[in-house]
């Protein structure tokens, strides 16, 4: 079992939706003067749209936005989970990076996991839980960048969990298919399932069921929550009623966290790293994240002419896979905590490792069993959101639980399931990722921006555990190899590859892994592929959720884009 697989195990995939060919798109690209919020939810975005309207900013909107999407997509995200951030502050032209990930708990040790005879860390329950950081995250970014109360930036996600909502389409699809995750707990069928009241079903109890699209599903618990966070501040979590209520599930359900853990947690700002790729600088965040293998890929494709090779080509297609390939064999060696490893960040995303890396790369035959490279030999499930605001302040945002619902686990008083994202720890004492105390996990969710002469061109994201890095990349040169428009770009079939060796200790299986392909890419392509060696699976949809505003810097108008594979909008005034 892979522990960083997408978000949504394979019972939880959203549905079908229709994939478009190569530089075609369901939709119009969005265009506004003023301020533009992008995100998987049409709801959240109104709720972030109309801060700005009243005169918040980026950061205002963006907290507000995630609040609400923490109530109309209750299992991809909440204050339950972690969040990181990128955000462009326009009065000092300075961009900084924000870590709102947790830690895991003073009492999760080695030995506490070899006690209960456990090789890995489950998956779903409370041995998987690690801090949430969601709310410190609010904090930090409001103490340093907003300017609205945050009674009003939280208000309007109060009052539609407790009001209620209508579920939209994609969304009733995850919780539908997470139904069985729910009713194995009190606390989240409490919350999140409703009765079913069917007439063919006679019952004096009537069974529970997920909400239906268009149903209205009500959660005053959270709606509480929401309230008292906005009232006593960060404290109302991690030292208060909440920090309380939390301490005492967690020993009622044979957790490890307790209220000294909350108590000791904060976010940190870190500074974005990057790389330059068709004389764009991509901006990302350094481990515990992924980021940086997007910098990675980047850098392997850049020496090749994939304008000339086209988006419907096998050779454009393989060097895409074997720059994944490459990458991922890195992120599953070196990728941890630097607070707790060395992590060689600079060397990875050098353009002189790239140069070596991609002398590997056969271009007849794809690779099997790729061992990490050596970066010292040279010079030593998700949601996303993005703002962009009047003023031209930035904001890349993503948080999330990890699997869907997390790890599966509720504290009904509280109205928000608690994340599983613990799991992506590893349990060998020598993996660079290994599970210690006050330690961050690994982290799959990633937030990005592109900058052109030293000013914010693109947002965006691309949600979906593994796919995020390959999403990130698959839009990039989509946007500027292929000249797709921004919609074109997120809503073009894409390739994910799973099955790389994984920085929780699992190797690389099946050897050379497997290639999931959306509908629109031909059989003559797959063929092609095939013939080098390529795995295929032919799959419905892949991992994802674009959303991305992009800043013409010709005309200083806003596009923004939202793909179709969530429910989503990009709207702007």
């Amino acid at each position: 079992m892979s522990h960083s697989a997408d978000p949504l195990q394979a019972d939880e995939r959203p549905i079908p939706r229709p994939i478009v060919q190569p530089g075609q798109a369901g939709r119009s690209v969005t265009h506004a003067p003023h301020g533009m919020v992008a995100t998987s939810h049409p709801l959240a975005a109104q709720v972030g749209l109309a801060v700005l309207q009243r005169g918040g900013n980026a950061i205002d909107a963006a907290i507000a936005v995630n609040a609400m999407l923490g109530v109309v997509e209750p299992m991809s995200c909440g204050i339950g989970g972690d969040l990181f951030a990128i955000v462009w502050d326009a009065k000092t032209g300075t961009l900084h990076g924000l870590n709102a990930s947790g830690a895991a708990p003073q009492l999760a040790t080695m030995q506490a996991f070899r006690d209960r005879k456990l090789s890995e860390i489950p998956t779903l329950g409370p041995l998987s839980w690690s801090v949430p950081g969601c709310v410190d995250g609010w904090f930090a970014l409001h103490s340093k960048f907003g300017k609205l109360p945050m009674r009003d930036i939280l208000g309007p996600s109060a009052e539609y969990a407790e009001t209620g909502f209508p579920v939209s389409e994609v969304i009733a699809g995850y919780w539908k298919s997470a139904e069985g995750k729910l009713r194995k707990d009190e606390g989240s069928s409490q919350i999140f399932l409703i009765p079913d009241n069917s007439p063919a079903i006679d019952s004096v109890t009537p069974p529970q069921r997920s909400p239906r699209t268009g149903e209205r599903f009500r959660n005053p618990a959270l709606a509480a929550t929401y309230r008292a966070i906005a009232k006593d501040g960060r404290d109302a979590f991690y030292r208060g009623a909440i920090a309380d209520e939390l301490d005492a599930y967690s020993q009622q359900q044979g957790g490890l966290l307790r209220k000294a853990d909350l108590v000791a947690n904060a976010p940190t700002w870190i500074d974005p790293v990057s790389t330059t790729y068709r004389g764009v600088q991509i901006a990302e965040l350094p481990p515990p994240g992924q980021g940086i293998a997007v910098l990675q890929m980047l850098n392997l494709l850049e020496p090749h002419d994939l304008r000339k090779l086209g988006p419907k080509s096998p050779e454009f297609w393989h060097l895409m896979l074997e720059a994944k390939k490459l990458a991922y064999a890195d992120r599953a060696r070196y990728y941890a905590d630097p607070r707790f490893a060395q992590v060689p960040t600079a060397e990875l995303i050098s353009k002189d490792y790239a140069a070596r890396q991609a002398k590997r790369i056969d271009p007849k035959r794809a690779a099997e069993n790729l061992p990490p490279g050596d970066p010292k030999l040279g010079k030593a499930d998700t949601v996303y959101l993005c703002v962009v605001d009047k003023d031209r302040n930035c904001v890349s945002l993503i948080q999330s639980l990890y699997n869907g619902f997390g790890s599966g686990k509720t504290p009904a008083k509280l109205g928000f399931p608690l994340q599983n994202r613990g799991t992506l720890f590893a349990l060998d004492p020598n993996h660079p990722n290994r599970l210690e105390p006050g330690k961050r996990p690994f982290h799959t969710i990633i937030p990005a921006m592109a900058l052109r002469n030293g000013k914010p061109w693109l947002v965006f994201g691309v949600m979906g555990g593994d796919m995020q890095p390959q999403g990130h990349v698959q839009v990039l040169v989509n946007l500027l190899d292929f000249q797709m428009n921004l919609q074109q770009a997120g809503e073009a079939p894409r390739m994910e590859h799973v099955g790389s060796a994984s920085p929780t200790g699992e190797p690389e299986s099946p050897p050379g892994g497997t290639v999931k392909i959306e509908p629109g890419i031909s059989d003559a392509l797959m063929r092609a592929l095939q013939a080098k060696g390529h795995r295929i699976e032919r799959v419905p949809v892949n991992g994802g959720g674009f959303q991305a505003i992009l800043i013409d810097p010709d005309t200083g108008m806003l596009q923004g884009a939202s793909e179709h594979r969530k429910d989503g909008a990009a709207i702007g005034y």
